[in-house]
C-alpha cells in the first residue's frame, strides 16, 4: 500500500485520494478504441490496492461501457472506491451531438448509471458541462433532489465559467469542480479558480498533460490520422513553437532524473491542497510512476522558472477542452 496523502474534497467534503484515476481511455471515446477490458479492470484494481480511492467515469464514455469496466473492478469492494460520474453528453457513432441536461433525463441517466456500477449510490455525480438549454437552476435542483433520495452524496460540476459555479453553488452546495488545468493550460487562474478557493469547493483537474503536449514525447509533425489535428494547438506552426515550449520542461525533467509527464503531474499537485490531479490510466505499468509524480517537490527557483516560461496564453492555439 503506498502512501498516498488524503484530501478533503471541498470544505467538509470526503477525505480523498490527492491523485485520482481518470478511466475514459479505458473506453471508446473520441475515436479511440479502448484497452483490452482485462488490463483495464486490473489497472483500476492496482490503484485501489495502492491507495487511489477517486476514480472518474461518464455515462457517456463508451456508451456505458466505461461504468459497467469500472462496476466489475469495484465489485465486493464497493467501500475502498469513491465513484465519480459525468452525465449530459449525447454521443452517436463517436461524435458529440450536444448536451441532454432537461431532469427528466437526468432522472433517467443515473438509474442506467447506478445499474452498470452496480451500486445503490454514486459518490459524486456532476453534469459534464452547463448550457443555455436548461437553467441552471433545474440542473443542479435535479441533483439536489436526486442526494435526497439517496441517489447521490455530493454535487460536483464540470467544465463551467466563474458564474456558472457560483450560481450552482447558490442552489445547491458544490463539492467538487472538475476543468482542464496545466502548465499549457492556465486561463482557469483568473477567475474559475479564485472563485473555488472562494467558495470551499475542491478541483479535480484534468488533462495534466495538456492532451501530450508535456509529455516531451509528440513529435512535429503529427501522423495524418492523429486525433489531435483537429485542435489548432498542434496544427503547423502552432506545434512546432509549443514544441519548442515544453523543451525546458524536458531539460529540467533530465536535471531532477524524471520525466516530463511526471513533472506536468507534479505541477499540478503543487497547486494547492485543496487541487487533485486526475491522471488517466489504463495500464497497470503506468501506476508507480504517476503516484511517484506526487512525491515530486520544487524549489522556488524551479517553480518560478515553469511559471515564467510557461505563461498564461504562452501556448498557441487551443484544444476542445478551451471554450
Amino acid at each position: 500500500m503506498s502512501n498516498i496523502t488524503k484530501i478533503a474534497l471541498g470544505k467538509n467534503g470526503p477525505l480523498v485520494s490527492k491523485l485520482g484515476l481518470g478511466c475514459m481511455r479505458m473506453s471508446p471515446v473520441w475515436g479511440n478504441q479502448g484497452n483490452n477490458e482485462t488490463e483495464s479492470v486490473a489497472t483500476i484494481q492496482s490503484a485501489l490496492d495502492s491507495g487511489i480511492n477517486f476514480l472518474n467515469t461518464g455515462d457517456f464514455y463508451g456508451a456505458g461501457h466505461n461504468e459497467l469496466l469500472v462496476g466489475k473492478a469495484i465489485k465486493g469492494r464497493r467501500e475502498d472506491a469513491f465513484i465519480s460520474v459525468k452525465f449530459g453528453a449525447i454521443f452517436y457513432g463517436g461524435q458529440w451531438l450536444g448536451l441532454d441536461l432537461r431532469p427528466i433525463a437526468i432522472k433517467n441517466f443515473i438509474n442506467y448509471s447506478l445499474v452498470r456500477l452496480g451500486i445503490d449510490t454514486i459518490d459524486l455525480y456532476q453534469p459534464c458541462r452547463l448550457d443555455n438549454s436548461v437553467p441552471v437552476e433545474d440542473v443542479i435542483g435535479t441533483v439536489a433532489d436526486l442526494i435526497k433520495e439517496g441517489k447521490v452524496r455530493y454535487l460536483g460540476v464540470s467544465e463551467i465559467t466563474a458564474d456558472q459555479l457560483r450560481k450552482a453553488h447558490s442552489v445547491h452546495p458544490v463539492t467538487a469542480l472538475e476543468i482542464g488545468y496545466s502548465l499549457a493550460d492556465r486561463q482557469i487562474e483568473n477567475d474559475l479558480l479564485p472563485a473555488a478557493k472562494e467558495l470551499g469547493i475542491g478541483v479535480v483537474a484534468f488533462a495534466n498533460t495538456a492532451e501530450g503536449l508535456l509529455t516531451g514525447e509528440m513529435k512535429a509533425p503529427l501522423a495524418a490520422n492523429d486525433y489531435h489535428n483537429h485542435f489548432s494547438r498542434f496544427q503547423g506552426d502552432n506545434l512546432i513553437k509549443n514544441l519548442e515550449k515544453v523543451e525546458v520542461l524536458k531539460q529540467m525533467a533530465t536535471e531532477k532524473g524524471y520525466t516530463p509527464t511526471q513533472l506536468a503531474i507534479a505541477w499540478v499537485n503543487a497547486q494547492g491542497d485543496h487541487i487533485m490531479p486526475l491522471v488517466s490510466m489504463s495500464r497497470r505499468s503506468r501506476l508507480p510512476e504517476n503516484i511517484q509524480a506526487m512525491e515530486i517537490v520544487f524549489t522556488p527557483e524551479e517553480m518560478n522558472a515553469l511559471n515564467d516560461h510557461f505563461s498564461p496564453g504562452s501556448i498557441l492555439g487551443g484544444t476542445y477542452l478551451q471554450r
